[in-house]
């Protein structure tokens, strides 16, 4: 059977917010690869192409946990982070309070922040975008446009569609503690979206945690981009900012208001 076509008839329909971002699951499993390491040099790699060598006003949308929110606020700039889920405010809360930084949390939803010409950059990291509909995706991407202000930056990183299907496989299985995390994975190539019928398994109890990202190629980030107010600036191929090519795993998208 064709990975890019399997599981068709069984695709989620919704996107399980609240089961896939259920705090301590979250944590649990992924707490192995968001390493301080990685963070500290995922924020270098900010601080490098977004030019934050002076203090900027700064809004990280699904800033989940803060972990690089509350590290752009020790350099000194001026930070909002805004997340779906309460837990993960709380322990960004937590954290800020730990480095002795002041950051502006609230709970909101991407698809519906009011935000007019007031911030320098926007950030939407760790493939947070590609949530919705097409329609609901151009919004957040218009919303962006509106937050920022004249000459302002967005940025985003997103897995490369192509390296993406070339690597495929039709399911992972993520073990940790005897507790397990399986991802099974099709790609509708008519909608563009990868869907994950994703199951967990911890202490004896399954829990269902279905979603699914759109994966937009380059060629359809600068129509979504323009089409949104804004202007392609670069597209790399990682955080290293080396050239995105077809074989670059992950696509680090900048984009200028004008």
């Amino acid at each position: 059977m064709d990975t890019k076509t399997q599981g068709a008839n069984t695709q989620p329909q919704v996107f399980d917010f609240g089961a896939v971002f259920e705090v301590d699951d979250y944590m649990y499993f992924y707490s192995e690869d968001l390493t301080d390491e990685r963070t500290e040099a995922e924020v270098s790699a900010l601080v490098s192409l977004l030019g934050l060598d002076s203090t900027k006003k700064i809004l990280d949308l699904a800033c989940g946990f803060g972990r690089h929110t509350n590290r752009l606020a020790a350099l000194g700039h001026t930070m909002t982070g805004i997340d779906l889920t309460l837990g993960f405010l709380d322990i960004a809360r937590q954290d800020a309070i730990q480095r002795n930084v002041a950051v502006k949390y609230q709970q909101g939803d991407m698809r519906t922040i009011s935000f007019e010409n007031e911030f320098d950059c926007v950030m939407l990291l760790f493939t947070a975008f590609g949530y919705f509909s097409d329609e609901d995706n151009l919004k957040v991407i218009i919303n962006i446009r509106k937050a920022l202000k004249s000459g302002g930056l967005f940025i985003f990183d997103s897995p490369n569609r192509d390296a993406f299907l070339k690597d495929m496989r039709p399911y992972t299985v993520h073990e940790k503690d005897g507790n397990l995390m399986i991802d099974r994975i099709s790609f509708n190539s008519l909608q563009g979206r990868i869907y994950n019928q994703r199951i967990v398994f911890r202490d004896g109890v399954r829990k269902d945690k279905p979603n699914f990202t759109r994966l937009y190629n380059p060629q359809e980030i600068k129509a979504l981009l323009t089409q949104a107010g804004l202007e392609l600036d670069q597209i790399y191929g990682g955080w290293d900012a080396k050239e995105y090519t077809s074989e670059s795993h992950r696509m680090v998208v900048i984009a200028r208001k004008p």
